[in-house]
């Protein structure tokens, strides 16, 4: 099956629906999706749940989907850099579901993985364990938290194979190899794109199985979130 199409339009045509889930890989705004956000947001699909790491900032990543009022739910880790979100959240025009940042990538490995739950100390004690299960395992409690799977996933990486195998560099390796595995389709975008076979295996990060389409970014803006300098 041709893993490789023109663009994120093409990658995601047939796909995108109201109502699903989406998973977005990336940590902050490094490694993430640019182009599949770009085209989600041009789609004009509604009601959204999107499970990442983080919301993105006003106005860019996944601050475009907010903006467009096209996410219903956020389950998250860190939500600190985007106004919107907390404006939307607070008016009551925004479901938000919290997670530890190690619960949530557990969270969506397990989901990949095939495993429907796992128990876990973090959270114990707190609002993130009400309603769930509570079990004990040699004196601590422990609470249950499900495996996600979602409708889509969306993830970003340096280099890929015609195949779909992936490599990312550096910090955009943070959710999204886990982000990659949990979506029922997973759409990648590369900065590069080699003939099958030209990968060392042993670099391969996320093998081409969890990926079912793959494009070639010819721009990245990899914005900083925050800027800091030091007076010279």
């Amino acid at each position: 099956m041709r893993k490789l199409r023109t663009t994120a339009a093409e990658a995601l045509a047939g796909v995108l629906r109201d109502n699903m889930t989406i998973a977005a890989g990336g940590f902050g705004l490094c490694g993430i999706p640019e182009h599949c956000i770009e085209a989600i947001a041009a789609s004009g699909v509604t009601g959204l749940t999107i499970v990442s790491n983080n919301a993105g900032v006003d106005g860019f990543g996944l601050g475009k989907l907010m903006e467009k009022g096209q996410i219903r739910k956020m389950v998250a880790s860190y939500v600190g850099e985007n106004k919107l979100f907390a404006e939307l959240y607070l008016a009551g025009k925004l479901e938000v579901e919290f997670n530890p940042q190690g619960t949530l990538a557990e969270r969506m490995r397990a989901g990949g993985a095939g495993i429907a739950g796992f128990y876990t100390r973090t959270g114990v004690g707190t609002q993130i364990a009400e309603g769930k299960e509570i079990r004990e395992f040699d004196g601590q409690q422990y609470v249950l938290e499900r495996g996600i799977v979602c409708d889509l996933a969306i993830v970003k990486a340096w280099k890929a194979d015609e195949e779909g195998n992936l490599i990312y560099r550096k910090a955009a390796r943070n959710f999204n190899p886990l982000a990659a595995m949990c979506g029922k389709v997973t759409v990648a975008e590369v900065e590069q794109v080699v003939p099958a076979g030209q990968l060392d295996g042993d670099a391969i990060h996320t093998p081409g199985v969890f990926v079912q389409r793959l494009i070639q970014g010819h721009h990245f803006e990899k914005r900083i979130e925050q800027r800091t300098t030091r007076a010279k």
